[in-house]
């Protein structure tokens, strides 16, 4: 069973992985219940040409295929970096017990300027990042009503 400071080791030698193989930035993951290490991403936005791709959703898609669940309840994620935006709204759909990590997001910040700060600070201003707008359409609730007819899994 590893401790807290070598499973938060574990997560920033991901992130070394990561950036060392062309990844992705310098942000890495690990996910572990009970000590036990589930399963690790880092980030792989550039190879995967995937801007969501960050260490933490790598990591949660990863420990929840590995335990073959959505709910990683009970499971301690351990990341390089405090977690951008994004990721804390998977960290929370996924039910993640709890978060540790190593720098926080204004060191990232002070080093490399990444957008991740500002977009926290607007987020907690209440900015609307993108602008967006509300259309009806003809049968755009249907998919609503018929995933509720099948009785579909509501999950949140």
């Amino acid at each position: 069973m590893a401790t807290d400071e070598e499973l938060l080791t574990m997560a920033v030698n991901e992130a070394l992985e990561g950036i060392r193989s062309g990844h992705g930035g310098p942000f890495g993951c690990v996910i572990a219940r009970d000590g036990e290490v589930i399963d690790r991403g880092h980030n792989r936005v550039l190879v995967d040409n995937d801007p969501t791709a960050h260490g933490e959703i790598s990591a949660i898609r990863n420990a929840c295929r590995t335990l073959g669940t959505i709910d990683l309840s009970g499971c301690t994620l351990y990341t390089s970096s405090e977690p951008c935006p994004m990721c804390k709204a998977a960290i929370s759909w996924a039910k993640v017990g709890k978060v540790v990590f190593a720098a926080t997001m204004n060191e990232a910040n002070d080093i490399l300027g990444f957008k991740d700060k500002r977009m926290s600070d607007a987020i907690r201003r209440g900015e609307d990042l993108t602008p967006s707008e509300h259309r009806h359409v003809p049968g755009y609730l249907e998919p609503f009503e018929e995933y509720r007819d099948m009785q579909g899994h509501i999950y949140g």
